[in-house]
C-alpha cells in the first residue's frame, strides 16, 4: 500500500510527504541524494533520478501509488513521460498529477505547455489519476519579500485580471486527500481534474495593498514591465528559466488565473476546513521575517 512521492525535497513535495506520514500512511521520498532532508519517522528514502529508468523502474517496482511532481527543468516533459510509462509498466492505477492551471491557454510558456502535454497522456492512456492544476503559490512571494520590504515595492508584474493565488499548505493538503483517497480504494477510481485556487482574485495593486497593510507602511506595485522582470530572474537563475517566467507573466496580465464557478467551494469540501487567505500567509511570513 506504499505511496511513492517525487519532488519529496521541494515546497509541496515535503509537505505532502510530512502529511501522508501524519495521516499514517507507507511513504517513500523519491530523493537524488540521501541524507539531505530530514523526514518523518517512517518515510523510507528511495534514491534515484526521474532521469534515469533504471533507479525509476525499482522504485516503481514495489508501490501501489505516485504522486508525481516534476520540477520546471529543460527536460520536464521527458521526465514526467517516461515516470507515467514506467508507472504503467509496473501495473501502478493510481496516480496524483501536479499540474499547472490554464495548461492549455498559456500555449507559448514552456512548463505550461509541457504539463499539458502531459495531461492529454494521462486522458488519451485513460489512466486512472487526479490532475491537479494550482494557480500561483502564496510562497513565490518569499523569493522577493526582501525587496518588498527594503524597497516598498511588490515586484512580481501580475497586472490588474486577477490572480487566485492558493497557499502551498493547501495545495499539499489536498495532494495528501487524493492520494489517501485512491491509495485506500479497493479498485482504481476514475480520473477526475481539480483546479486548485485560492478564496480571492489579487491584483498587482491589491497585494501592494495587503503588503501595506501588514508591513505598517507603503508598498507600491512596481508595475507590468516583464522585460524589467526577466532581467531580474536572469541575475540568479538560468536564462531560459528567466525567459520562461517572463512568458507565464505575460500570460498572467492577459489571461489571469481564475478557477471556474465553484472550484474553491469544492476545494474548501475536500479540506474541510476555509482555504488560506493571502493576508494570512503575508501577515504569518512579515512575522517570521
Amino acid at each position: 500500500m506504499s505511496i511513492l512521492v517525487t519532488g519529496a525535497t521541494g515546497t509541496v513535495g515535503s509537505l505532502v510527504v510530512q502529511g501522508l506520514a501524519a495521516a499514517g500512511a507507507e511513504v517513500s521520498a523519491f530523493v537524488r541524494t540521501p541524507g539531505k532532508q530530514a523526514f518523518p519517522a517512517g518515510v523510507k528514502e528511495v534514491v534515484g533520478d526521474l532521469t534515469d529508468v533504471p533507479s525509476l523502474r525499482a522504485a516503481l517496482s514495489s508501490v501501489r501509488t505516485l504522486f508525481l511532481l516534476n520540477a520546471v527543468t529543460p527536460d520536464e516533459v521527458t521526465q514526467a513521460l517516461v515516470a507515467l510509462n514506467l508507472a504503467r509498466e509496473a501495473g501502478i492505477e493510481r496516480v496524483v498529477y501536479l499540474s499547472v492551471i490554464h495548461a492549455d491557454k498559456f500555449t507559448n510558456v514552456p512548463h505550461f505547455t509541457g504539463k499539458h502535454t502531459v495531461e492529454r497522456m494521462i486522458e488519451s492512456l485513460d489512466i486512472p489519476a487526479t490532475i491537479l492544476r494550482p494557480a500561483y503559490f502564496m510562497q513565490n512571494e518569499r523569493m522577493v519579500q526582501q525587496v518588498i520590504q527594503g524597497y516598498g515595492v511588490y515586484p512580481m508584474p501580475i497586472g490588474s485580471t486577477g490572480v487566485a493565488m492558493i497557499d502551498a499548505r493547501d495545495i499539499a493538503d489536498i495532494a495528501v486527500a487524493e492520494l489517501q483517497r485512491r491509495n485506500r480504494a479497493p479498485a482504481p477510481l476514475p480520473r477526475v481534474t481539480l483546479e486548485l485556487v485560492g478564496p480571492e482574485l489579487l491584483t498587482g495593486a491589491s497585494a501592494a495593498g495587503i503588503w501595506s497593510a501588514a508591513l505598517g507602511r507603503d508598498v507600491r506595485y512596481g508595475g507590468d514591465d516583464v522585460a524589467a522582470f526577466e532581467g531580474q530572474i536572469a541575475s540568479s537563475s538560468p536564462s531560459w528559466l528567466a525567459y520562461d517566467m517572463r512568458l507565464m507573466m505575460a500570460g498572467i496580465q492577459k489571461f489571469g488565473m481564475h478557477g471556474s464557478h465553484g472550484a474553491a467551494d469544492r476545494l474548501e469540501a475536500i479540506l474541510g476546513r476555509p482555504l488560506r487567505k493571502y493576508a494570512d500567509f503575508v501577515n504569518e511570513s512579515v512575522a517570521a521575517a
